[in-house]
């Protein structure tokens, strides 16, 4: 695990933070909100319950639905989002590929994270939009 500051550099550097100054990036790295997961560990398995949002730290993930890929994650991208915001059931495992490292902002805490931090869900709403038209193209 990481210190607080080396979590704030790692989270300087992504693209969902890039509008957050140094004073709202150390509110966000609290150490104790990191998770690691093993090769081969389901981090988020299909139909249960959201649990919150995760940011990958370190490390690559898989997203997949009935044994088909849908997507690779990487640093700085994030899943767990669109379950945790609609409390419902989550469509899709994701299955570390490597060890991973994440941030956990826990689903109870999702919403006010987004509302005091609006640049962060901006970031997330493009995010979202671009793999909705990814998929819309795809089916096309």
């Amino acid at each position: 695990m990481a210190n607080g500051e080396d979590l704030v550099e790692t989270l300087r550097r992504f693209n969902l933070f890039a509008d957050l100054d140094r004073a709202q990036l150390e509110a966000i790295a609290d150490p104790d909100s990191e998770r690691s997961f093993a090769a081969g560990e389901r981090i988020l398995r299909r139909g249960m319950s959201g649990t919150g949002f995760y940011v990958i730290l370190d490390g690559e993930a898989t997203v997949t639905l009935r044994g088909e890929e849908l997507n690779r994650l990487r640093q700085g991208d994030f899943f767990g989002e669109i379950s945790t915001l609609l409390d419902a059931p989550l469509t899709a495992d994701v299955t570390a590929d490597t060890p991973v490292r994440v941030l956990e902002i826990p689903g109870p805490r999702l919403e006010a994270f987004l509302l005091s931090y609006p640049k962060v869900m901006l970031r997330m709403l493009v995010t979202e939009a671009r793999r909705l038209q990814e998929v819309l193209a795809w089916r096309s």
